[in-house]
């Protein structure tokens, strides 16, 4: 009997966490914000899920914003590279805001640098974006010349 009731203390103690987030759309892209402060594995298939629903509705440029986010882990990561694989199909992704030491040094530890597209602020994100999109259109001008 006692051991059902330190059971049951430790159920109570679990605590759900639901994701928060806002999505900016602009005509040439769109920002994924996360506020929560840990992007870890109780928020990431969510994220996943709303990644998707944004790559199914056309969305061309995808900047994801950690500005908000003081901690990530592997689920976490998992799903800033399901973003990168997906907009690689669709147009650009760029990872913005990551500045807090701890999600600065997993980046780090990742070598995500490498592999991601990461800048400091949304706002170099877009002037990133209109900058690969003014490349691809160049790029697309030159192919129906030849």
């Amino acid at each position: 009997m006692h051991l059902l009731e330190n059971t049951n203390v430790s159920n109570h103690c679990m605590e759900e966490v639901k994701l928060r987030f806002t999505i900016k759309a602009e005509e040439r892209y769109s920002v994924f914000k996360i506020e929560n402060e840990n992007f870890n594995s109780q928020i990431a298939p969510e994220v996943k899920s709303e990644l998707i629903v944004l790559s199914n509705k056309g969305v061309k440029n995808l900047i994801m914003d950690l500005s908000d986010v003081k901690y990530v882990d592997s689920s976490g990561l998992s799903a800033i590279l399901t973003a990168d694989r997906l907009w690689k199909k669709l147009g650009t992704f760029v990872l913005a805001g990551a500045e807090q030491p701890a999600v600065k040094k997993l980046m780090e530890i990742s070598r995500l640098e490498s592999v991601l597209n990461i800048v400091p602020t949304v706002s170099e994100a877009i002037d990133y974006i209109f900058m690969e999109d003014i490349e691809r259109e160049l790029k697309d001008e030159d192919q129906e010349q030849d």
